[in-house]
């Protein structure tokens, strides 16, 4: 009777074992397949969806966590729902990446106007500007508060206009339309400020 519970024992630990090994492989190939999908998008999903990539990167560390401890068929249950996370967050990346690409293409072609409409605004305020200030009496159409509120428009119009050109000459054609538009706007008040509108 003891030997026949002993050959037993070793069957069900034999089965056990051959279950397990039989699961191990198909497990380890669910992790290494998924790894190397989120190592492939993990630089442009930082960019451009990173809720989505924390929540497939925490999937991913609990099926390395259940493959490190031998737990196959947790890695073989929870796979499926790790995948098809990644492949939300390939679309998303795909989606966000071409909106992205469109508004550079579109901010780029804005701002070859705007960089010869602001810095023609800045020059004839300046002008304007300097002329007033050397003349004894300014027109009726501009108060002395007027006149120094736009002489302060136009500084602010022109560190607007600089940080518009950092940001164009770093690749960053979305911001410089930005922080251009910003210099332009500013630009359009000093105009009536000095009664050049």
């Amino acid at each position: 009777m003891r030997t026949m519970m002993k050959w037993l024992a070793l069957l069900v630990v034999t089965l056990f074992v051959a279950a397990c090994a039989g699961q191990k492989e198909p497990a380890t190939k669910a992790v290494t397949e998924i790894e190397a999908s989120v190592n492939t998008l993990r630089d442009d999903a930082a960019k451009y969806a990173t809720t989505e990539l924390k929540t497939v990167e925490d999937g991913l560390a609990s099926l390395k966590a259940s493959l490190a401890s031998g737990d196959y068929k947790a890695v073989l249950a929870a796979a499926p729902a790790v995948s098809t996370q990644l492949a939300t967050l390939q679309q998303t990346v795909a989606e966000k990446k071409k909106e992205a690409e469109a508004a550079f293409a579109a901010a780029t072609e804005q701002w070859k106007t705007l960089s010869t409409e602001v810095p023609d605004m800045v020059a004839a305020i300046q002008s304007r500007v300097d002329i007033l200030g050397k003349s004894k009496k300014l027109p009726k159409n501009v108060s002395a508060e007027s006149f120094e509120a736009a002489k302060q428009g136009l500084e602010t119009m022109k560190a607007s206009w600089g940080e518009a050109g950092s940001h164009f000459s770093t690749g960053e054609p979305v911001e410089a339309v930005a922080k251009a538009q910003e210099a332009k706007d500013k630009g359009t008040e000093v105009l009536k400020l000095l009664g050049m509108s």
